[in-house]
């Protein structure tokens, strides 16, 4: 019950926010909102393993970029396909991938199965650099449809309503978890797996279930890439602002919970958009650098977990 009022609440303000943004009517506002939206459901994608787990992914851009490649490739083969339908096979395929990683990675722990997940990101920029069908080194480009549903004409505006929605769906999956016996179980294996095996916890199959799920969410957020760019590349598909946006945005906002990665992303995000704006975009990852060292130093639990400290 109180998830679905929680789900109900999310939904409303999701409707205020897209409200909003179509009065101001500033067609930035959706471009930039976007970015941070996205960041929205990637903080709370890693935050499922990272933060709910305590195994930290450093592999973040390569399930983000399979789930662009996927969209990337259906494009050209099925180019009548929906962007939702395109986010589904997306994060059907980093699903699949995390759920292949996750078996041969998640026997290690702590450092080395950040290591292996690091070289498991790189082995899958170089087979995409190399797969010429979606553009290999080259890149690729892709053309927007000439309307977009329920807004023809600005596709822009609903890129951002998908990115909304998807934010919603991300938000409502990890406030389920935390609240579940799957939650309790993956608490479990954070505070001490030893204890958790001991006790009769299935670890394996709930640090399965979790790197599914985050590699899954994180497939859907990098799906509408292609069409939000309009060209695709490696170096941006497997950027590595998103790897650490990512990780700091967890860190900052407070993990272990599912409000957090939505303020870090929320006040990262928010905070690049306007210096990217104002002074240059080359901050970014400057502001991430300071803000992640001021909050590891003096709130290492992050805004919320100093909140309720």
């Amino acid at each position: 019950m109180r998830n679905a009022h929680f789900t109900l609440l999310t939904l409303l303000f999701a409707v205020i926010v897209f409200a909003v943004a179509r009065w101001i009517g500033n067609a930035y506002v959706f471009f930039a909102g976007y970015v941070v939206l996205q960041y929205v459901v990637l903080a709370t994608a890693w935050n499922i393993l990272g933060g709910y787990t305590g195994y930290v992914n450093f592999g973040t851009a390569a399930f983000f970029a399979l789930g662009a490649y996927a969209t990337v490739a259906m494009h050209k083969t099925i180019p009548a396909m929906p962007l939702p339908g395109m986010m589904l096979a997306g994060g059907c395929l980093s699903a699949v991938i995390g759920l292949g990683m996750g078996y041969l990675t998640l026997r290690l722990r702590g450092t080395f199965f950040s290591i292996a997940t690091l070289a498991m990101a790189v082995v899958v920029q170089t087979l995409i650099t190399n797969w010429n069908f979606v553009g290999g080194s080259r890149g690729a480009y892709i053309i927007r449809p000439s309307n977009a549903p329920l807004f023809a004409g600005d596709y822009t505006q609903y890129l951002f309503l998908v990115m909304l929605a998807l934010s919603v769906i991300a938000l409502c999956v990890a406030r389920a978890i935390e609240k579940s016996r799957l939650g309790y179980g993956f608490a479990a294996i954070r505070d001490d797996e030893g204890a958790a095996e001991a006790s009769g916890v299935p670890t394996l199959r709930l640090k399965l279930i979790a790197t599914a799920l985050s590699g899954g969410l994180m497939g859907m957020a990098g799906a509408p890439l292609p069409y939000y760019v309009t060209y695709l590349d490696p170096a941006s598909g497997f950027s590595l602002s998103y790897a650490v946006n990512t990780i700091a945005m967890p860190l900052i906002g407070g993990t272990s919970t599912w409000i957090g990665p939505l303020v870090g992303a929320a006040l990262l995000g928010t905070l690049q958009q306007v210096a990217t704006v104002t002074i240059s975009s080359a901050l970014s990852l400057l502001i991430v650098g300071l803000l992640l060292v001021v909050f590891v130093v003096a709130a290492p639990r992050g805004i919320v977990g100093w909140f309720r400290r």
